[in-house]
């Protein structure tokens, strides 16, 4: 997703540079939205694995 969001963000950037400012807002406009998701999505991840992670390792011992 973050690959997805750079692509997004060099799009735009090009894309301002030639003159096309709205359509290059909208692209740099979703790099932002999809940054943030993935953003979010790491930290859910990041405690869910935190949480459960224990948990496997005590079934496990």
């Amino acid at each position: 997703m973050l690959k997805l969001a750079l692509t997004f963000l060099v799009i735009g950037l090009v894309l301002g540079l030639l003159g096309f400012g709205g359509i290059g807002g909208a692209f740099v406009g979703i790099a932002k939205i999809l940054f943030f998701v993935a953003l979010a999505l790491f930290a859910i991840f990041l405690i869910v694995a935190l949480v459960t992670g224990k948990a496997v390792k005590n079934a496990v011992d």
